[in-house]
């Protein structure tokens, strides 16, 4: 192995020496007459969260891990046509849950029956989920230690508090 012996001039030197590659040159615009590239969105779509209590399948299976994507100006139009919504508009966060959940556990078919069968507590946290996702656009909620008054963060969709 051969050494290479290098003798220091000023900072300048140095730090030119040392410098990290040059940044590729940004692409340059397409021609006339080409096609336009698609540009990459970061637009979070589906959101996973772990419910509270869980879903209990006809099997006896329970679910807590899931999955929900982002409303439609039709997921919040349907129900209002919904007959069992017209009947009982409480039925309303029902039919709008199972239209926007796309998983629940092992569960890819999840209608109005699947969320009747949650306990309440799930519903309850399943419906502050949706408004949180579609209303603010992330799973984050600021909460306040009960013991020393300080403030933070937390993310609803997944994991138990304390892990990370």
């Amino acid at each position: 192995m051969r050494r290479r012996t290098v003798t220091a001039g000023s900072l300048e030197e140095i730090l030119q020496a040392t410098a990290p590659a040059p940044a590729p040159a940004p692409p340059t615009a397409p021609p006339a007459g080409a096609p336009a590239r698609r540009e990459e969105h970061a637009l979070r779509t589906e959101f996973e969260f772990e419910l509270p209590r869980g879903y209990v399948d006809e099997a006896g299976t329970l679910h807590r891990h899931g999955s929900m994507r982002l409303a439609t100006a039709r997921d919040e139009l349907r129900p209002q046509i919904d007959l069992r919504v017209k009947e009982n508009p409480a039925y309303l966060s029902v039919v709008l849950l199972s239209q926007v959940i796309t998983r629940l556990g092992t569960v890819t078919d999840v209608h109005a029956g699947v969320v009747e069968r949650m306990y309440a507590t799930d519903v309850a946290f399943l419906q502050d989920f949706y408004r949180r996702v579609n209303s603010e656009g992330h799973t984050r909620a600021a909460v306040t230690c009960p013991h020393c008054d300080g403030g933070f963060e937390v993310d609803l969709s997944g994991g138990r508090l304390g892990e990370s």
